[in-house]
């Protein structure tokens, strides 16, 4: 187990979670068998990953069939199963959020995706699952869109632990870490107690390289004057754009601003490096975890990039190598014609987007398993 290469990034200060969430794997002793051999601290979800859960597979049909049978719709069945998933892995969970006092030990459900920009909505249903759910170790997922930010620092201020999604430009992460702390501030001013409010600030990274690298071949295809430097920029934009939010990061929770607040008790709001399975095959399987390791940082991994990092994984922080570096290649992207905040933003409409799809086609799922055809709402 020294060996490990999955449990020793604990020992840098970062902890793994895992990107997956399915019932077989909590039923039968698979997410345990991770907590004790790879130090697993932690479990994000989202609407794709539940889509392909229960669509995939027959674990969930006999719960599915006796919910429609009492005329349940599609949207409460998923709510019931998807709970129930998140419950379990949270009382998996649970020892180690009590031993860690409360730095560890997660478990993340999203809002209905169909609510990124809609801030009451967001906050209504942040709430009723909060409630529902009534672990201390859950954190509700709210996505950084311009609406959810407004969001994000009411249900702060309100105690409510929120896993901070679609996140993938700088200035948008200034303004989530301004959200937190706002919402801190508002709690502490009440009089009420900050230290087992949670949040995460999700960092998506693979998907950056997914969209800029497309831009960047096109100009090396071209094989003009920018060539060179697009050739270099080509597969460095994720990594550069994670560190430099480090950067901010460490400028931020080191404040005076936040000291004071720590001082009551206050956590930061960790930076997670989220979308970091491998997309491209040119690229290692492990690329956005090696170059993302640093003190007091989360990774997400799918399960293959899980088991891709036990069998050849090499820790060691990184995360603060080539910081000059990485500005660099942020600062060269206008020369190139690539302007990085459109580049966020058009990522940010599409992530968006790319969790209503799967959760509208298991709406239409649940409603074909179940013996009544249920359709969305009846």
């Amino acid at each position: 187990m020294n060996g490990n290469s999955v449990r020793q990034l604990g020992t840098l200060g970062q902890s793994i979670w895992l990107d997956y969430i399915r019932r077989d794997l909590i039923a039968r002793g698979g997410l345990r068998l991770l907590i004790a051999e790879d130090g697993l601290r932690g479990i994000t979800s989202n609407p794709s990953i539940f889509e392909k859960a229960i669509a995939e597979s027959h674990e969930y049909d006999e719960d599915i069939g006796a919910m429609a049978l009492e005329g349940k719709s599609a949207e409460a069945i998923y709510e019931s199963l998807s709970q129930g998933d998140v419950e379990s892995a949270a009382d998996e969970f649970r020892p180690l959020y009590d031993s860690t006092d409360g730095k560890d030990g997660y478990v993340s459900l999203e809002v209905n995706p169909h609510l990124a920009h809609d801030t009451d909505g967001t906050m209504a249903e942040a709430r009723r699952l909060w409630a529902a759910l009534n672990r201390p170790n859950v954190l509700i997922k709210v996505p950084a869109t311009a609406n959810g930010l407004p969001a994000i620092q009411q249900l702060i201020g309100e105690g409510i632990s929120v896993n901070v999604t679609l996140l993938f430009g700088l200035p948008r992460y200034r303004q989530v870490a301004e959200a937190y702390i706002s919402g801190i501030e508002a709690r502490a001013a009440q009089g009420k107690p900050v230290k087992h409010v949670a949040s995460v600030a999700s960092f998506f990274v693979s998907r950056i390289d997914v969209l800029v690298d497309s831009l960047l071949e096109k100009l090396i295809a071209r094989g003009d004057k920018d060539a060179g430097l697009a050739k270099k920029a080509r597969g460095q934009v994720a990594i550069a754009s994670a560190r430099m939010a480090y950067q901010i990061y460490k400028e931020i929770f080191g404040s005076e601003r936040f000291r004071r607040l720590a001082a009551q008790g206050a956590r930061t709001q960790r930076l997670l490096w989220a979308s970091t399975g491998t997309k491209n095959p040119d690229y290692s399987d492990v690329k956005y975890v090696e170059a993302l390791i640093g003190a007091d940082t989360i990774n997400t991994v799918p399960m293959e990039t899980l088991d891709a990092y036990r069998l050849h994984g090499e820790p060691k922080a990184r995360l603060e190598e080539d910081v000059q570096e990485a500005r660099l290649v942020l600062g060269r992207l206008p020369e190139l014609g690539i302007r990085i905040d459109n580049v966020t933003q058009q990522l940010e409409d599409e992530g968006v987007e790319k969790f209503n799809k799967p959760f509208d086609k298991l709406m239409q799922t649940l409603a074909q398993r179940s013996p009544q055809h249920l359709t969305r709402g009846s």
